[in-house]
């Protein structure tokens, strides 16, 4: 039986290397045709004499399975992700002139002439207020709403002054105070605000860009009308 000549096998298998060329430009990973066509090239030139053990053969086929699976996988998980963020994209652009509800301390008194919202009420209070103030920080009303329980209190502002005299459009700050017997407490505060426009981020992230309040997360909206 002739030998087998080495340096012929080695001429086969050397045009199945990755070159230094290739990883420079990215081409370092292995795909499946390329690995079964290795593989077939290494039993072609091996020694007859001493043939690959069959423990390494199968060993060689499981990674071959392995690698196509994951492919097949990696394959799968980029079209389900490309689902997700079309559907994403269309939630998004159904948001745009709606009313959403996001934590806030400062509302747009619009052509509608009031600000809605509400107050998150940690415990029970015997007086809660609610105080409204001009871009310059002046007072402009005050607004007692009584004892409360604790929880989501609603609140509506009519965008008029202590003497019932409309206030011009524009943003005013909304503060909240509940009397408690350590003092009284400033409380967390959700205003009503219109959906502009709706920005797409890396990773699929929703931003809504509300009308004079600046950019929020979908994920701060707690209410959507």
């Amino acid at each position: 039986m002739s030998a087998v000549n080495s340096a012929s096998a080695s001429d086969v298998l050397s045009q199945y290397q990755i070159k230094q060329d290739d990883k420079a430009r990215g081409g370092s990973e292995l795909g499946k045709d390329a690995f079964m066509e290795l593989m077939l090239a290494q039993l072609k030139n091996q020694n007859p004499l001493d043939p690959q053990d069959n423990g390494d053969f199968i060993a060689q086929l499981a990674q071959f399975s392995s690698l196509e699976e994951m492919q097949n996988l990696s394959s799968t998980v980029e079209d389900v992700a490309g689902q997700f963020r079309s559907s994403q994209a269309l939630q998004a652009s159904a948001m745009v002139g709606k009313t959403v509800l996001a934590p806030s301390n400062v509302g747009i008194l619009g052509n509608d002439g009031e600000i809605t919202g509400t107050i998150e009420v940690p415990a029970s209070t015997g007086g809660l207020r609610l105080s409204v103030m001009n871009q310059s920080g002046e007072l402009v009303r005050q607004i007692d709403m009584g004892s409360s329980q604790a929880g989501v209190v609603s609140f509506r502002w009519d965008g008029e002054d202590g003497n019932g005299n409309p206030l011009p459009p524009g943003p005013y700050q909304i503060v909240a105070q509940g009397s408690y017997p350590s003092g009284p407490e400033q409380l967390g505060t959700m205003v009503s605000a219109n959906v502009d426009s709706v920005s797409l981020g890396k990773g699929g992230s929703i931003t809504l860009n509300l009308a004079g309040m600046g950019s929020i997360a979908l994920s701060d909206v707690k209410q959507i009308n």
